[in-house]
């Protein structure tokens, strides 16, 4: 019950954190010194262009799409049904579909335009959060707590988890490189990202503390 209570407890204040750190971004989007980071970023990520570099990111931001996550989550979920993982598959779903709701509802009430993209063609959404980082960070690391929670080896684990973590940033960092977001687009997407992930922990938590044979995840 202990530990239940503090994994609650660390959930809550993470939640709170992160939204906090969300709102104080979001609420200096316009001012200059966050317009002169954003241009400033931009500029020093661009001057390390060159066309090895813009196919690398071409194909790492395919990573974080739609259509790729998409495709990605199908077989997820089958692989954890097919393996008796149905509470993991119920939490991969949960997460993804609020994922999709907060990327929605903050783009529509914020209508950031799009910078002027380095490579390739503006997209038709607007800009803030990214949305590339919000998929990305959501799905790869609770994809990634899934295999960790069920090893023992704390080096495979940590492999898991570093895997996870440096493929997310790649994702957010090729956004930036091929001028399709701003750097504090991607940023927000990570905090939005999570804040939504800590509601879920803490929704669970608060599951598991109400039914003490919940079932882990």
């Amino acid at each position: 019950m202990i530990r239940r209570q503090m994994a609650l407890i660390v959930g809550i204040a993470w939640t709170l954190i992160t939204l906090a750190l969300f709102i104080r971004l979001a609420a200096a989007l316009s001012s200059d010194s966050i317009q002169n980071f954003d241009a400033a970023i931009r500029l020093d990520i661009h001057q390390w262009a060159s066309p090895p570099l813009t196919s690398l990111a071409q194909g790492i931001t395919v990573l974080g799409s739609v259509r790729f996550i998409g495709m990605a989550f199908v077989i997820a979920i089958a692989g954890c049904l097919k393996v008796g993982w149905q509470q993991s598959a119920v939490t991969l779903t949960w997460t993804m579909a609020g994922a999709i709701v907060l990327d929605n509802a903050i783009k529509y009430s914020f209508h950031r335009a799009r910078p002027e993209p380095f490579f390739g063609i503006e997209p038709d959404t607007y800009s803030f959060p990214s949305g590339h980082a919000m998929f990305a960070l959501c799905f790869y690391c609770t994809l990634a707590n899934v295999f960790a929670e069920r090893l023992r080896s704390r080096f495979a684990r940590a492999a898991i988890w570093t895997v996870a973590a440096l493929l997310v940033a790649a994702i957010g960092l090729s956004r930036i490189y091929l001028g399709v977001h701003y750097p504090t687009d991607v940023l927000g997407g990570y905090l939005a990202a999570a804040f939504w992930l800590g509601a879920v922990a803490s929704i669970k938590s608060l599951r598991s503390m109400s039914n003490p044979n919940f079932p882990r995840l």
